[in-house]
Order: C-alpha cells, then sequence, then structure tokens
C-alpha cells in the first residue's frame, strides 16, 4: 500500500517582484504557496498611488534570464523601454554617448516596479495552488514551528500555518528579524550619507520624450547626482542624488529660492525640462538609501531569505532587483536538486549566493563614485575605449566588467575578482600604450580586410579567359 504526501505548504512573506516570482517557481513545482503582502494589491490602484518614492528598475540579462524562465518575459517586455546606453549631461551643456555594451544586444531595460510586479503577481494569480493576500502585515514569527503572525486592515490578528518560510519581505525583513532572534546572527546595515527625491520630465504634447528617449541620462557633479529613466509615455523619471546634509545637500535646500539657484548653478539644463520644478523638489519626499549584509540566510529547513531581505544595495548599479530575481533561480535549483532534504537546499542556496551579493555590494560603491565623479572625464572615457577593444580583439580572453556584471549571469564575486586582475595588468602596462596598440591593431585588421575585399572585387571584375 503506498501513499502520497501531501505537497508542501510555503508561507512567502512579501509580494514584491522576488517573492511573486517564488511563488511562481514553487507554483510550478506543486506547492501550496500562500503570499501575505503588508501593502495593498497594486493591480486595484493607481500607479501615482503606489510607491511613489521607488526607484525606476533597470532590467538586465540576469533578470531577464529568471523572466524568461517562468515565461512572462515577452509581456514584460510590452511595458519596458530599450536603453542602448547612457547620455553624460556636462555642466558646460555638452552631451556624450557612452553605449552599454559592444553590440546590439548588449543593452538595458527601463521598467516602472509596479509594472513588472503587476505582472508577476497577475501571472503567479492566475495558478490554482497559489493564493495572494494584501494588506496584511507580518508581526511575529515561530522559526521552529514554520508559524507566522498577522494583522489585517480590520486590525484583526491571523495565524498561518507553513512547512517552511520565505522571507521576501525587503530590506527591513520582519522575517529576517524573528529568525535571527537570540541567534547567532551577523547583520550589518549601512545607510549612504546621501538622499534621493524622484521628479518628472514629462512627454511633449505630443508625446515625444523631451530627451534622447532609449537612454539613461546622467549629470554627474561630484557633490551631487540625477540620474533619469525612460518611461514607455515618452516621460523620464528623474532621480536627485545629493547629501543629506552639507553646503549642496537636501538640508541646503528649503525654500523655491535656494532650489532655483542651485539647479540654476548645478543643473543648468533641467529647469526647461522638468516643469514647476522648485514647487515639485520641495513637495516630493526624501529617501534613505540603504545596505545590508547578514548571515545566515536560512534556519533549518523552516525560514529562507530571498533579495532584499539577505543583501540590500544601493542603486547605482541596477542590480537589486536582477539579483534578487537570481536568487529564486538559484533557490529553485537547489530545491530541485535536494528535494528530500530542504535544509540541505537552503545551504546549497547560500553558499552559492552569499559570496556574491557581499561581492555586489562593493561593486556598487564603486560604480557610485564613478556615476558621480568620473564619468564624463576623459580618463574614464579612454579606460572604456580600452576595455572595448581588448574585449573586440580577445572577447573570450578579456571582458569589461560591466558587460560581465550586466550583460551575463557571470557570479559577481568572479566578475570581480577577473576584474581586478584586468585592472593590474592595465596598471602594469599602461593604458595609453594598450589603448595605441589595441588601435593599430583594429586599423591594421581593418586595412587587411579592405586590401582584401579590393582584391576580391578585382578578380569579380576581370575579364573571363577565353574558352
Amino acid at each position: 500500500m503506498t501513499t502520497n504526501a501531501a505537497p508542501p505548504h510555503v508561507l512567502i512573506v512579501g509580494a514584491g517582484p522576488a517573492g511573486a516570482l517564488m511563488a511562481i517557481l514553487l507554483g510550478r513545482r506543486g506547492y501550496q504557496v500562500d503570499v501575505f503582502e503588508r501593502r495593498a494589491d497594486p493591480r486595484q490602484l493607481a500607479d501615482t498611488e503606489v510607491e511613489r518614492r521607488s526607484i525606476n528598475l533597470g532590467l538586465s540579462h540576469r533578470g531577464i534570464t529568471a523572466l524568461t524562465r517562468v515565461g512572462v518575459i515577452d509581456d514584460v517586455m510590452r511595458t519596458s523601454v530599450r536603453a542602448k546606453g547612457r547620455v553624460i549631461h556636462a555642466s558646460d551643456g555638452r552631451l556624450t554617448f557612452q553605449p552599454y555594451g559592444s553590440n546590439e544586444r548588449e543593452i538595458l531595460y527601463s521598467i516602472s516596479r509596479i509594472a513588472l510586479n503587476r505582472e508577476l503577481i497577475r501571472r503567479a494569480d492566475e495558478m490554482e495552488n497559489v493564493r495572494f493576500r494584501f494588506e496584511m502585515r507580518c508581526e511575529e514569527l515561530d522559526r521552529d514551528a514554520g508559524t507566522a503572525m498577522f494583522r489585517g486592515p480590520d486590525d484583526r490578528r491571523e495565524h498561518v500555518d507553513s512547512d517552511f518560510i520565505v522571507g521576501a519581505d525587503g530590506a527591513y525583513s520582519t522575517v529576517r528579524l524573528w529568525m535571527h532572534r537570540n541567534e547567532r546572527a551577523d547583520f550589518h546595515q549601512e545607510y549612504l550619507d546621501w538622499g534621493y527625491k524622484e521628479l518628472l520630465i514629462p512627454a511633449d504634447a505630443d508625446g515625444r520624450s523631451r530627451i534622447e528617449l532609449e537612454a539613461l541620462h546622467i549629470w554627474p557633479r561630484g557633490n551631487a547626482l540625477i540620474v533619469s529613466h525612460p518611461n514607455p509615455n515618452g516621460s523620464h523619471t528623474v532621480t536627485v542624488f545629493m547629501p543629506w546634509e552639507g553646503e549642496r545637500s537636501f538640508s541646503a535646500l528649503q525654500t523655491e529660492a535656494q532650489v532655483t539657484r542651485f539647479f540654476e548653478e548645478v543643473f543648468p539644463d533641467l529647469p526647461e525640462l522638468v516643469p514647476d520644478l522648485a514647487a515639485e523638489f520641495l513637495a516630493h519626499p526624501t529617501g534613505s538609501l540603504v545596505a545590508t549584509r547578514t548571515a545566515p540566510w536560512h534556519h533549518r529547513d523552516r525560514c529562507v531569505l530571498i533579495g532584499d531581505g539577505c543583501h540590500a544595495v544601493y542603486p547605482f548599479y541596477g542590480q537589486g532587483m536582477n539579483a534578487a530575481l537570481e536568487d529564486c533561480l538559484v533557490l529553485d535549483d537547489e530545491l530541485g536538486r535536494h528535494p528530500d532534504d530542504r535544509a540541505a537546499a537552503f545551504r546549497a542556496y547560500q553558499r552559492a549566493r552569499k559570496a556574491n551579493t557581499d561581492a555586489l555590494l562593493e561593486l556598487v560603491k564603486r560604480n557610485f563614485d564613478e556615476l558621480r565623479d568620473t564619468a564624463n572625464q576623459p580618463s574614464f572615457v579612454a579606460r572604456k575605449k580600452v576595455d572595448l577593444l581588448l574585449h573586440r580583439l580577445f572577447p573570450d580572453r578579456w571582458i569589461p566588467l560591466y558587460t560581465m556584471v550586466v550583460h551575463s549571469t557571470m557570479p559577481y564575486a568572479e566578475a570581480l575578482e577577473r576584474h581586478k586582475k584586468q585592472e593590474a595588468l592595465l596598471r602594469k602596462l599602461g593604458v595609453d600604450a594598450v589603448l595605441a596598440v589595441s588601435l593599430a591593431v583594429v586599423v591594421g585588421a581593418r586595412r587587411l580586410v579592405s586590401r582584401r575585399k579590393r582584391r576580391v572585387a578585382a578578380q569579380v571584375q576581370a575579364p573571363l579567359p577565353n574558352a
């Protein structure tokens, strides 16, 4: 006599992009999935009512790989905008375009968080074994029993049982807090001394973008930074990053006159692009930028963390969401490799991801310095040219850091280590020397190809010999 065991019941806390994707993956494995989210259902709210302070997302290869696996990529792409590169806005008004890769396939896609979230929730909600509960705040958790207590909008409390819990509830994770309670757990949280505000560059009356649509736009000023992401309707979501305190800071901009003078001096082209800029700036809230690292990521076979719950990073590489979606794939793969030992699957998942997400935070901090200080400097542009030239000459031997991080699924730690070795080699040889040799090789190759083409053309045009 045989019996069929009931499928595992999983409780996912958090219905953001990572939580919703995890629900799809686990639902496909036949698990019974309940997803509890403290916010309202984003499908029922107007865009302006949902997460006004969320930074637009840059969807790249890692995220695309995850969304492709669950079959939602085509629907997601319909709400995105291609970004072929970045346009650097210099203080004197000069514009410089820097491509994101060495070919037309190496691009980013700009998408709003709500659009992505809605599509993932919609797809998960179509599955009979996946249920969503919104406006349910997690208040307590029993890590050994796999149970949690939630409070609903009517202030009633609800006890939920499960076989295991997935914490997808963000940088301030309640699941992580209760999972680590009275445990020898490591947790590091740091706030950047910069904050951010979001503004909008609207489209023109005819729907056309006021600036190049298929690009991210960057205004690097050292002690201030603006980044804009394109939207499908021709508008651009503008994020202003500045220190909280100081001469040029959010605390120094308290009146419309101060805001107007600041933008006229530092970002002179922006007032023409953002209507009522000073009033809008003062009306919008200022957000904090937080990064976290923690360990362990799981408790036995009962609790596991994904996304910002275990590795929140600053937004300066556009990899936070992509890394979270990649977490989901790795966790799903490990559950498949260890079908009868969930604790082993959780351990393998942490081993596969922890060093890489730690490396990602280091990469993000480096890229922040690049964006605000060096993106429009001649030495930086020359360095990028060297990278691209060497990549074209030796595509398997030399890969630019940006390509490894954004346009591949190479583990972040491996990408960082490989980049350090390439940097050491460049320092040894000298950037100018490598650039000169690379250009010489490229020019020589082009001349060789040109001579061969002329030789072939001459042979084709030569008169045929008499029969």
